[in-house]
């Protein structure tokens, strides 16, 4: 379901990002401010670290834009419900294209490359990533299509202004995209239907071996999702900490 894909990909992020610095290109400009005064020289600032894994948390949704039923299709109205027709009809339809290694490696790059040369690119993408992983969570009105989509774009736009006030910088971009849709595919791998993993080859993967979780049941609503809530807070706590 969307808020445990949500919440696997901002914990996905929370684990990693700190080793991300280490990184050539990303140790020397991560904390920077927009004016290129350094705020942290070896790690990712606070406001960073909450963009990344906003960011990955919507990019964990990002391979079910090939299913234009599903709720996260209308994260901004007819927008998105468009952008997920056309993923669906290029990607073959849901659980092909867009469930596999190679689309996570492409979208990973699309990612970086916008960011590293087309800023408007960029902010579109981060602005996306930002939505659907609010309407991952459940943000909107049940029922009301249009009224969500406009809470969700007012909320998404309030998190853009600040992180942009914020200064942060998106050379993690492409990492935090790549990361998402990875910890996307490995979810899903781990139900009943499974992922092509290597697709074009159309063989479906399933962890562990011939035992699928059945989505939406008693285990994932209430083992997995709360499991994964407290995994999210404690790792925020732990990460942002030795920033103040």
């Amino acid at each position: 379901m969307g808020h445990t894909h949500a919440l696997s990909g901002a914990a996905a992020w929370l684990l990693v990002a700190p080793g991300l610095v280490a990184l050539p290109g990303l140790t020397a400009l991560s904390g920077l401010t927009g004016d290129l005064t350094p705020v942290v020289a070896n790690a990712l600032s606070p406001a960073e670290l909450v963009a990344g894994t906003l960011v990955c948390a919507g990019a964990a949704m990002l391979p079910d834009l090939d299913h234009p039923h599903a709720t996260i299709a209308q994260t901004f109205g007819p927008a998105t419900w468009v952008l997920s027709k056309a993923v669906n009809w290029a990607s073959g339809g849901h659980r092909h294209a867009t469930h596999s290694l190679a689309f996570a490696i492409a979208a990973g790059l699309g990612a970086h490359l916008l960011a590293d040369h087309y800023s408007i690119g960029r902010d579109v993408v981060v602005i996306l990533m930002i939505g659907l992983a609010l309407r991952s969570i459940g943000i909107g009105i049940p029922g009301k299509t249009i009224t969500s989509a406009m809470v969700n774009i007012g909320l998404t736009a309030i998190a853009f202004i600040l992180l942009h006030s914020a200064h942060v910088g998106y050379l993690w971009l492409g990492f935090a995209i790549s990361i998402g849709c990875l910890a996307h595919v490995v979810g899903d791998c781990l139900t009943e239907r499974g992922c092509p993993v290597l697709w074009p080859l159309r063989h479906r993967w399933l962890l562990p071996w011939k035992i699928g979780i059945k989505t939406g049941r008693v285990f994932e609503i209430k083992i997995l999702g709360p499991v994964l809530s407290v995994v999210v807070i404690g790792l925020f706590a732990a990460r942002l900490m030795p920033s103040f």
